[in-house]
């Protein structure tokens, strides 16, 4: 089992800045791949990136995010940060947190069905 905790959510403003942190316990070390993803109220989880951690830390990002918001890992720490600048109403959602146990391939990255574990997820709210 893996556990994974959610933090860093809240108020911003338009064009502001949050970081969002993941922390993973329990089998954490067979995380292979870590994501976020987001729902905004009406609307369906989509992938916003995703990062792993059993090598080079290759990232992928959803269209919408590139250029904002970066990924990054600490392993020592068993967190996943993601920074999220120049945040949009658009942004507003809540944040999840996802951990697969496979190497997953890039063109898995987006589907969240591949992902075992979840977190509680964390509110992020962007007023203008």
């Amino acid at each position: 089992q893996v556990q994974l905790v959610e933090s860093g959510g809240g108020l911003v403003q338009a064009g502001g800045s949050l970081r969002l942190s993941c922390a993973a316990s329990g089998r954490s070390a067979s995380s292979s791949t870590i994501a976020w993803f987001r729902q905004a109220p009406g609307k369906e989880r989509e992938f916003v990136s995703a990062i792993t951690v059993w090598s080079a830390a290759n990232t992928a990002y959803t269209d919408s995010v590139k250029g904002r918001f970066s990924i990054s890992r600490d392993n020592a720490k068993n967190t996943v940060y993601l920074q999220m600048n120049s945040l949009k109403l658009e942004d507003t959602a809540v944040y999840y947190c996802a951990a697969s146990t496979r190497r997953l391939g890039s063109g898995n990255y987006y589907r969240d069905i591949m992902y075992a574990y979840w977190g509680q997820g964390t509110q992020v709210t962007v007023s203008s």
